[in-house]
């Protein structure tokens, strides 16, 4: 099919959740569209009524907004709704019918087995093929699959064969009149003028079904290109009852959107260099469907934290400490609102941001500002105490606190300075030290956050963790 400007299309069914794998492919649909000035049109596949909810459409626009694919952008059509297209493809039927390509046939789903069972067949036979039935209760509308062979010129496959004779006569309306996806969707796609469809290569096998139907409609097929699946670590197609998928729940973890799309696109190919962490608009000048892999792309969800580390650590530090505060002020964090200070926040920004892969481990760095009591690690705190120079050490340090010049770096000279007299090295001598300030065994530098937390709080904790110690 050619049309002067070329027309990509998204049509995802309202599910309630935005599946990682239909974000990728959404972001090819859309790169292309932008690199070829073609338009982006996204169609919401709501014929199925028990999924067919408002809220969950505007999920899908907000999802694709999130990662970069904006409504208002010239390049964006839509959304248009299956729904609406109903008559037209009824229409298609009928005109199917009309010219010989389509049939009605009266057989139930017993019959067609008991038929196939006897004849050592997998499913319909074609019996009613040449009846001459009419429209009535109960008669579906079978599309009549021609002998010979139909290749699928697919962009990213190459030419994919299929023998006809292992195609049965599929059905294009069903016993009620109303049409099945597959008539719908090629109607649909007719309709608004689709010049390529690019897609999961899970719809591969219904391709020369379609392909068919729009050669009987009288209209050129699309480009066809079928991109890999997403598999995780087993190599098994990502599942929602199994993998994590959805892309609102990233979204909510702190993955940034400029880090998922990025990762997504690397999801069976690969942009040039040494390496995959680049700008959306290099990924939009080299990407060619031409070199998309055919394997089964692993979804890494370590990999894609790692990603959204770089990318974290790539953010100036005013925005870090703004996508930050959405977190540290939501009803989520584990503090009551009234406690959040960002002045100290702010002061702690820097020395956060190295350490995150996500937004959301923000609140574990940090918690111990803010918290009156921390919860303690005891695993963390047996085994620092556990050592023979914790306990009078700790002791040691606790005396120099009372009197130290209070800022990061004196603190530190006084714990060094207990440390030479006890020969005991600083990094070893900070386990027991941290535990007591922010009840963990990890954490940002423990200087910093000693001084921000102040001299009368410090100590409450370092003889807290003392008595228990001790206890």
């Amino acid at each position: 099919m050619s049309t002067a400007t070329p027309r990509y299309r998204f049509a995802p069914s309202p599910t309630g959740y935005f599946h990682v794998g239909g974000a990728r492919t959404a972001l090819y649909n859309w790169l292309l569209a932008l690199k070829n000035n073609g338009t982006f049109v996204l169609r919401i596949e709501d014929t199925d009524e028990s999924r067919n909810e408002p809220q969950w459409t505007q999920g899908i626009i907000d999802a694709l907004a999130w990662i970069g694919i904006d409504s208002n952008d010239p390049h964006f059509e839509g959304p248009y709704f299956q729904s609406t297209y109903a008559a037209e493809h009824v229409a298609a039927a009928q005109r199917l019918f009309d010219s010989g390509n389509a049939y009605y046939c009266d057989l139930t789903s017993e019959q067609i087995q008991e038929r196939a069972k006897a004849a050592g067949l997998n499913g319909y036979d074609g019996y009613s093929r040449d009846r001459g039935l009419a429209p009535g209760q109960g008669h579906v509308l079978r599309f009549k699959v021609p002998a010979g062979k139909t290749i699928v010129h697919d962009t990213v496959r190459g030419e994919v064969e299929f023998e006809n004779s292992t195609i049965e006569d599929f059905v294009l309306l069903r016993g009620n009149g109303t049409p099945v996806f597959l008539l719908a969707n090629v109607v649909d796609d007719i309709t608004m003028n689709i010049s390529h469809v690019l897609r999961a290569e899970e719809h591969l096998p219904n391709t020369p079904k379609q392909q068919m139907l729009w050669n009987a409609l009288g209209v050129t097929p699309p480009v066809w290109a079928h991109v890999p699946v997403l598999v995780n670590e087993q190599r098994k197609k990502l599942s929602k009852r199994r993998d994590k998928v959805a892309v609102e729940q990233y979204r909510e973890e702190g993955i940034l959107p400029q880090a998922m799309v990025n990762y997504l696109m690397t999801l069976g190919w690969a942009p040039h260099g040494d390496t995959e962490i680049v700008p959306w608009q290099q990924i939009v000048e080299q990407f060619a469907l031409e070199s998309v892999n055919h394997s089964p792309a692993f979804f890494d969800i370590k990999k894609l934290q790692s990603f959204n580390g770089e990318y974290i650590r790539m953010m100036p530090l005013e925005d870090f400490i703004t996508a930050a505060e959405v977190i540290l002020t939501s009803s989520a964090a584990p503090w009551p609102a009234d406690r959040y200070k960002p002045e100290l926040f702010r002061a702690m920004a820097a020395l956060v941001q190295t350490r995150v892969a996500v937004m959301a481990e923000v609140c574990a760095l940090v918690d111990f500002l803010f918290l009156a009591e921390p919860p303690i690690d005891d695993a963390a705190f047996a085994k620092s105490f556990g050592a023979d120079f914790a306990v009078p050490t700790l002791i040691e340090i606790a005396a120099a606190f009372e009197t130290v010049e209070w800022n990061a770096e004196s603190l530190k000279v006084a714990v060094e300075t207990v440390g030479t007299k006890h020969d005991v090295k600083l990094g070893k001598l900070q386990g027991p030290l941290r535990i007591a300030i922010s009840g963990r065994s990890v954490g940002p530098p423990l200087f910093e956050p000693i001084e921000l937390l102040g001299r009368e709080e410090s100590l409450r904790r370092i003889k807290s963790a003392l008595a228990r110690a001790q206890g």
